[in-house]
């Protein structure tokens, strides 16, 4: 069995995309953030002591997105020309989905996944000081577009958390 980002000698490398052609490619995540009912309610209330809770993890995701060459050693630096992270606040938490879309030689899968985390941790940072039991979790890849590999989706997503 060969592994594509170990070279011959078991050593990592980054796998060369220099001769692929850029084509259109999204990709979306989603997550959880769970709070208590407490946090729920001052979050729909806009009464969480650090300010607009969802603007700010909103605006860190998309940062987040555009880092993830960053903090992932493999991952390749790409244009990120789209991405949009939408949060809605539900009886038990966040729910966040991201999408993020490119004109590049390789997919956004970990940029998708990427925002989503670094929007979850966002929302735990704002609101930690008001319950430090909230966590999140659940993040997962729900559709990618483009590539060689075509278009995928997650078959029977449903709201598990």
């Amino acid at each position: 069995m060969s592994f594509t980002h170990l070279d011959a000698a078991g050593h990592a490398r980054m796998v060369d995309v220099t001769e692929k052609q850029p084509t259109v490619r999204s990709a979306t995540a989603r997550g959880f953030v769970h709070c208590a009912p407490e946090v729920v309610a001052a979050l729909r209330d806009g009464t969480v002591p650090k300010g607009d809770v969802l603007a700010v993890a909103r605006v860190a995701g998309i940062a987040g997105a555009k880092r993830t060459a960053e903090l992932l050693p493999l991952a390749h630096v790409i244009g990120v020309h789209g991405a949009t992270v939408d949060l809605q606040i539900v009886d038990d938490g966040v729910e966040i989905e991201a999408t993020v879309r490119t004109a590049d030689r390789t997919g956004v899968e970990m940029e998708a996944l990427t925002a989503v985390s670094v929007t979850a941790l966002a929302v735990v940072d704002m609101v930690k000081g008001m319950d430090k039991s909230t966590f999140f979790g659940h993040i997962r890849l729900i559709a990618k577009t483009g590539g060689k590999s075509g278009s995928w989706h997650r078959a029977n997503e449903r709201d598990a958390r």
